[in-house]
């Protein structure tokens, strides 16, 4: 793999989410990936959703796995990473396209919890109404895991880092609606994970 950071479970989902994708950022021109980890998604997606621009994000300690994947890219949809930190100002990728989609995989249960509440602050933030929201990644149901393999994966979350962990999806929902996003569809997905997929509301 050259030296490049890999994904086994990004190889798996990417075509379901594509499809999915496919339809929510059909009229989307501007996306916003947080956490673009490996940069595996966004090799994959830009070419298949060439009527928008997919712009990549990330700690800057995670950019070079990025370029190197960027580095095969023949899109000229793909932008290169931006340095976003959730503690940070989030950056204006392009004041000439607004960013009017985002789509995040696998952060939320990574990242700490105060920063999962940065993270829909920024949505709310930086988000014209009407805009898309994405949101990939295994979520707990009334306090309950979808399955047993999502419970030892908690616990193995919480041995690495005890501020990460599945994050209930009543908690999210809660930060979501504060942000104003509107929950449109929520996706049963392969290997016990979801899709969340919100509209930003408009000025009431």
């Amino acid at each position: 793999m050259n030296n490049k950071p890999f994904s086994q479970a990004c190889e798996n989902n990417k075509q379901p989410i594509l499809d999915i994708l496919s339809t929510v950022f059909a009229t989307s021109q501007h996306v916003l990936e947080i956490g673009s980890g490996t940069g595996q998604h966004a090799l994959f997606f830009a070419p298949q959703l060439t009527h928008l621009t997919w712009q990549t994000s990330d700690l800057l300690v995670n950019h070079q796995g990025i370029n190197r994947w960027l580095d095969e890219s023949t899109s000229d949809n793909i932008e290169r990473p931006l340095v976003l930190d959730l503690n940070e100002n989030w950056p204006v990728p392009n004041q000439h396209l607004p960013v009017d989609a985002v789509y995040s995989a696998n952060t939320l249960h990574i990242i700490s919890w105060p920063l999962v509440v940065k993270f829909f602050q920024g949505l709310a933030q930086n988000l014209p109404a009407e805009a898309s929201v994405c949101i990939y990644g295994p979520f707990k149901y009334q306090g309950n895991f979808t399955s047993q393999s999502n419970a030892s994966f908690d616990q193995s979350l919480k041995t690495r880092d005890i501020n990460s962990g599945i994050r209930d999806i009543e908690a999210i929902l809660l930060l979501a609606d504060d942000a104003g996003l509107q929950l449109i569809n929520d996706f049963v997905m392969p290997a016990n994970n979801q899709l969340l997929v919100f509209s930003k509301k408009g000025v009431v």
